[in-house]
């Protein structure tokens, strides 16, 4: 599932690599796709529909307004809906739900590994997000940003969550009431309820995807807003040294 708002410049690369990942997937895996637009109006409809082309079991939903104060939690849980109403009757337990960014692209690998660990037994599991160009960033905010990363490391695991790169097994989610549909924040809020309620959860330091390092993004509370606030903070220090 891949939601996009104004995403012109990185859907196209995401959905090649969503693809690309998918494609490793053995035959007897039946996926379906769900590319979430939400209130686009830049050509992020006519490229997500150039690389859905010939593509079965993809296909776009449209979102034309959001209730007031739903965030992009709504747009995340209208895809995971449709899914699971064109995977019927295939039982919850048996679904496996993948989620990314219009702004991110995923390994080759990565959907494998997220089936590896759904064989396993594992409810939900959550990898890292790398910035993909950092070279927009000032030497503070990327060095502020790695030392936020390394402070959530557990050796072989992590504290962080990113809708860039989730998984979650479809009957976990509907017994913790899915992406919340107000306020940001929506996949730490998911995965608190998943862990509250005693699913067996998984945050692998080897299981990465590559995000954007823009620093404005379409989603409050994002990655993109952890870095303008690095930035800011940075250029806040330059200009107290000027001073001073």
């Amino acid at each position: 599932m891949v939601p996009a708002h104004n995403e012109e410049a990185g859907i196209a690369a995401c959905l090649r690599s969503v693809r690309g990942a998918l494609g490793r997937l053995p035959a007897e895996v039946r996926v379906e796709v769900a590319v979430v637009l939400d209130r686009c109006e830049d050509r992020t409809p006519s490229l997500a529909a150039g690389q859905l082309r010939g593509w079965p079991g993809a296909r776009v939903l449209r979102v034309a307004h959001r209730p007031l104060g739903a965030g992009v939690g709504f747009v995340r849980d209208l895809g995971v809906r449709d899914l699971l109403r064109r995977l019927h009757p295939a039982r919850p337990e048996q679904i496996w739900l993948l989620s990314t960014d219009a702004d991110t692209a995923v390994p080759p690998g990565w959907a494998v590994e997220q089936l590896r660990y759904a064989a396993a037994g594992v409810h939900g599991v959550a990898g890292l997000a790398d910035l993909a160009d950092e070279r927009g960033l000032s030497a503070h905010a990327r060095s502020r940003y790695r030392a936020i990363l390394a402070d959530g490391m557990r050796g072989r695991s992590h504290d962080h969550v990113y809708a860039a790169n989730l998984g979650v097994r479809a009957d976990a989610y509907l017994r913790c009431g899915g992406f919340p549909a107000w306020g940001h924040g929506e996949e730490r809020q998911l995965w608190q309820a998943m862990s509250e309620a005693g699913c067996r959860l998984r945050q692998p330091t080897d299981l990465r995807v590559r995000t954007s390092a823009r620093t404005r993004g379409r989603a409050a509370g994002g990655v993109a807003d952890l870095l303008r606030s690095l930035q800011t903070d940075a250029q806040s220090r330059v200009g107290s040294e000027n001073v001073a």
